[in-house]
């Protein structure tokens, strides 16, 4: 019972750093000495040998990704700590349908920022800059189903003493 407590705890704190991850580095668009995230635009300027980074621009479809995500850590970090509430008050034999209740929420939070970016992206940096998706978009994608499964394991989990 110890080893599957501690393999739950381990999923959904490698889900809570994925999504840290997705949110915060700056590597959603990539190409041709360009990164761009939910956050800003960086250019690499070769004479200089440094990066031009610039505010994100305030399109509304951005600032609706910008709110999933956070919105996606808000609620994976809440289940988390409902989880070790209800660790120590439920009673035996119940369900954390609460925790896994949130938890789904932050995944399809998370699927719902992801999924606008990709049909959006184009409006924000045209395709013939040959840009292709960054590292932190597929970290975004692969939290999504983590966080999904690891909301079903908490609902189908039962308290034993």
């Amino acid at each position: 019972m110890l080893l599957l407590l501690l393999g739950i705890i381990v999923l959904h704190v490698s889900v809570l750093v994925l999504l840290f991850v997705s949110t915060i580095v700056s590597q959603w668009l990539v190409g041709n000495g360009h990164n761009a995230d939910l956050w800003q635009n960086c250019t690499f300027l070769g004479s200089q040998s440094s990066f031009q980074c610039l505010t994100s621009s305030t399109n509304e479809w951005l600032q609706s990704v910008q709110a999933m995500m956070i919105l996606s850590i808000i609620f994976s970090v809440l289940s988390l700590f409902l989880f070790f509430c209800q660790l120590f008050t439920l009673t035996k034999g119940g369900r954390f349908y609460l925790t896994g209740i949130f938890q789904i929420l932050a995944g399809l939070c998370v699927m719902s920022g992801a999924a606008i970016f990709t049909v959006r992206h184009t409006d924000w940096h045209p395709s013939t800059d040959n840009t292709s998706f960054g590292f932190t978009y597929i970290l975004a994608w692969v939290a999504f189903p983590l966080a999904i499964i690891s909301g079903v394991i908490y609902i189908i989990l039962r308290k034993r003493e």
